[in-house]
């Protein structure tokens, strides 16, 4: 029996901060990149001071066509050959969301089957083996093992395994499977 992965979306495979990004952009002629975000260790509309941007994640259309975050495609299809996959996200709180994500998971993940795709409101109820996840809320309930996906508003957390990018998350499972790692 395969190992269970949970990994969450938003921040982690998809890149809502480059559409927050392009509307700042457009709507006041200032580009606010992710390398700002990480210098103050804020979300987007924290940082933006415009809380007019938050209101923007339960427009339809926000979360569609957002960029993949680099090397989470091959990761996780490579993952995909020694764990089961599920992709968990909190989308019942964005309830116009919902049909983006799933057109963007069959578009960008197409090797996952739809019935891998967990929309949810809570992740504590979600029974598999790791969480890979950017808000340290979603582990702190977690029944298995969380690890911490890097992210600008979660930098002073130390009390889970943070990986930086996809490619620590392959070395991570490299030495899960072949066991050096133990939990």
């Amino acid at each position: 029996m395969l190992k269970k992965i949970a990994i969450d979306m938003d921040e982690v495979i998809a890149h809502p901060n480059a559409r927050f990004s392009e509307w700042y952009e457009r709507d006041y002629g200032i580009k606010i990149t992710q390398e700002d975000l990480f210098r103050t260790g804020k979300k987007f509309y924290h940082y933006a001071g415009d809380e007019k941007y938050r209101k923007y994640l339960f427009e339809k259309g926000f979360f569609k066509d957002l960029p993949v975050i680099p090397d989470s495609q091959e990761v996780v299809k490579w993952l995909s050959g020694y764990y089961e996959i599920f992709i968990v996200t909190a989308a019942m709180e964005f309830r116009n969301s919902m049909e983006d994500k799933y057109d963007w998971l069959q578009k960008y993940f197409p090797f996952l089957s739809w019935k891998n795709f967990v929309f949810c409101g809570r992740k504590d109820m979600i029974l598999t083996d790791f969480l890979i996840d950017d808000h340290v809320k979603n582990l702190e309930t977690f029944p298995g093992t969380g690890i911490l996906y890097n992210a600008p508003h979660n930098l002073e957390n130390t009390a889970f395994h943070r990986v930086n990018n996809w490619k620590d998350i392959k070395l991570y499972f490299e030495k899960e499977k072949t066991g050096i790692i133990n939990h």
